[in-house]
C-alpha cells in the first residue's frame, strides 16, 4: 500500500493511493496516517479494505492536489550522520565507529511539495536525498533480526541542512538540521511489502535540472534493521517516528566549489518505488 494526507497545511486528510494514481480517502476508516493506525493491526485493517469502496478525491496527487507529509504528528524525527561511504569520504570524515545520531525538530516537516525557505543569515542551506523508516510497531531494545516487523513503511525525506549552523558554530548538528520547512516528507509512506530489496534502492536529487546525487541504499553502512534495533537502545521508538538513514554522495558541501542554495533554484528528488518531491527554495 501506498499511504498519504492530502489536503490544505494543517487540515490533511488520511488516504492511499490506487492502481490508477487516484487518491482514496480513508478519513472514514482512520483519524489520520498516525499513531494506531501505523501499527501492525492498524495495517492490517486497512489491508483487509475493499479500496474500490473508498470516496474517490479529486484531483490530481502533487499537481492540483495538495499531500502533506505522509506520516502525521510524528513524535520522533530522528537522523542518521555518514551512513554511506562514499559521503563520508566527500565530507572528509571517516565512517563512524557506530552511527551518528542527531534530530530534526518536527518544526521542521512539510509536505513533498511545500516551498523550502532559507533561514535568516544562511549561507550554506544544502540538499540530501535520504531514505525514511517510519515506525510501526514502537518498541525498546529491539532485536536486529525482529526489527522489520516494527518498521510500518518507507518514504522519501529530503534532510535539509545548514552547513555553518551545523559545523561551524558551537554545538550540536541539531542546531543546523531542524530549520522550518527543513524536513519535507513523502509523497507517501509505503509498506515494505511493495517496496521490497530496501538494501538495494537508486536515489537521486537535482538542483534546477543538474544531477548532484545519484547513489544507492546498497552503499549503506548501517542497514535498516540495525538502525531500528540501535535506536532502540537509547529511546522507546513508538508508532508514527521516523528515522531517516542518511545520504549518498553529491551534497553541495562535497563540490569543488562547494554549492550552496541562494534561493530561486527548484529541488527535485526521488528514490525507486518510492515517488518523488519537487521544492522550490525561497527565503524565509
Amino acid at each position: 500500500m501506498k499511504l498519504l494526507r492530502y489536503g490544505p497545511a494543517g487540515q490533511e486528510k488520511p488516504g492511499l493511493l490506487d492502481d490508477q494514481g487516484q487518491v482514496r480517502d480513508l478519513s472514514g476508516i482512520v483519524p489520520d496516517i498516525a499513531g494506531d493506525t501505523l501499527t501492525t493491526e492498524g495495517i492490517a485493517k486497512l489491508r483487509g479494505l475493499d479500496i474500490n469502496t473508498l470516496p474517490v478525491v479529486p484531483g490530481t496527487p502533487q499537481d492540483s492536489l495538495r499531500l502533506g507529509a505522509c506520516v502525521g504528528n510524528i513524535g520522533k524525527f530522528i537522523c542518521i550522520g555518514l551512513n554511506y561511504a562514499d559521503h563520508a569520504a566527500e565530507s572528509g570524515l571517516d565512517v563512524p565507529p557506530e552511527p551518528v545520531i542527531f534530530n530534526k525538530w518536527t518544526s521542521a516537516v512539510v509536505g513533498p511539495n511545500d516551498d523550502v525557505l532559507i533561514p535568516r543569515g544562511s549561507i550554506k542551506t544544502d540538499w540530501e536525498v535520504e531514505l525514511g523508516v517510519v515506525i510501526g510497531t514502537g518498541g525498546s531494545y529491539i532485536e536486529e533480526a525482529d526489527a522489520m516487523s516494527h518498521v510500518a513503511g518507507f518514504c522519501v525525506v529530503n534532510d535539509v541542512s545548514e552547513r555553518e549552523y551545523q559545523i561551524e558554530r558551537a554545538g550540536t548538528w541539531d542546531k543546523g538540521k531542524g530549520c522550518d520547512t527543513f524536513g519535507p516528507t513523502g509523497p507517501w509512506l509505503v509498506t515494505p511489502d511493495e517496496v521490497g530489496d530496501f538494501n538495494n534502492l537508486p536515489m537521486w536529487l537535482e538542483v534546477d535540472g543538474k544531477r548532484y546525487q545519484n547513489g544507492s541504499t546498497a552503499t549503506m553502512v548501517y542497514k535498516v534493521p540495525f538502525l531500528v534495533a540501535y535506536c532502540s537502545r537509547f529511546m522507546s521508538l513508538q508508532p508514527g517516528d521516523v528515522i531517516s538513514t542518511g545520504t549518498p554522495p553529491g551534497v553541495g558541501m562535497g563540490q569543488k566549489p562547494p554549492t550552496y542554495l541562494k534561493g530561486g533554484e527548484v529541488m527535485r528528488l526521488g528514490i525507486d518505488g518510492l515517488g518523488e518531491q519537487k521544492q522550490k527554495v525561497g527565503n524565509a
